[in-house]
């Protein structure tokens, strides 16, 4: 995957039952969660837009994650030219190690780190000639928008620019909420960084896009899940919610709603 350095290539959900997230994410984002694949010892399911694109990943937790402080959660890889090399950029920028490099047999190498903050993400170099799509704007059940909500937004945004070279040119005023801090890499608006408020869920939220935000909504309730915000428009005229999946993991969706 040549995608640039610092845009977003992958996204992983950790569930501890595949067939009920499969169940809920199918009907909710119109997406097909595969079946597991034959002869692997992990169970890794690949999530598949309308289009026959590729999205993400759902692995099944294990009792032995769980006991390693694993737990459901939306995931997502950045993209990097030099997985070793932006590794030890982590770690002298002050951020953790969850798993030192690793290959992974056919996809590429990869890294769990997490931000000072304690925010986890991987860092990937795939191996295919083809860039992933996983993150597109306007992309059908892609990702739509990365948002981070930090409890230090300017550390974390020193951070990120100086291990992943992202840069913020824009940002606009929520009054006492701070500032929504818009995050470029490599020349595209990827999402955006916030300060975390009270009784808010720590951590990178993803928005992937449906075609009709009030209709994804009402599924969300139908499939066991949870709105927690919206529906409600955002500059630009998307409509976005928040919401809970069954499994109280927190996500979002974007669509163009009723207006």
């Amino acid at each position: 995957m040549p995608n640039p350095e610092g845009t977003p290539i992958w996204y992983e959900l950790l569930t501890p039952d595949h067939d009920a997230s499969k169940k809920f994410y199918d009907r909710v984002i119109g997406w097909t969660l595969g079946g597991k694949p034959d002869n692997s010892p992990m169970d890794y399911r690949m999530i598949q837009t309308a289009d026959g694109s590729m999205v993400g990943g759902v692995m099944q937790l294990t009792d032995e994650m769980t006991a390693g402080g694993a737990h459901p959660t939306w995931l997502f890889y950045i993209g990097v030219d030099d997985v070793d090399a932006s590794f030890e950029k982590v770690k002298a920028n002050g951020g953790g190690v969850l798993m030192e490099p690793f290959d992974i047999p056919g996809a590429g190498r990869a890294a769990f780190v997490r931000d000072p903050q304690g925010n986890p993400f991987y860092i990937m170099r795939g191996s295919s000639p083809e860039n992933s799509t996983a993150w597109d704007r306007m992309g059908m059940g892609k990702c739509n928008w990365n948002e981070l909500n930090t409890p230090d937004q300017a550390a974390a945004n020193k951070f990120y620019a100086d291990t992943f070279g992202w840069t913020y040119p824009d940002k606009m005023s929520m009054g006492e909420m701070g500032d929504y801090v818009f995050i470029d890499a490599a020349g595209q608006t990827i999402g955006a960084t916030m300060t975390i408020q009270p009784g808010d869920t720590q951590g990178w939220r993803f928005y992937f896009r449906t075609p009709d935000i009030e209709d994804t909504a009402k599924k969300v309730g139908e499939s066991g899940g949870t709105v927690l915000a919206g529906p409600m428009e955002v500059p630009g005229g998307d409509r976005i919610i928040v919401a809970k999946d069954a499994h109280g993991v927190v996500f979002g969706a974007v669509g163009p709603g009723n207006q």
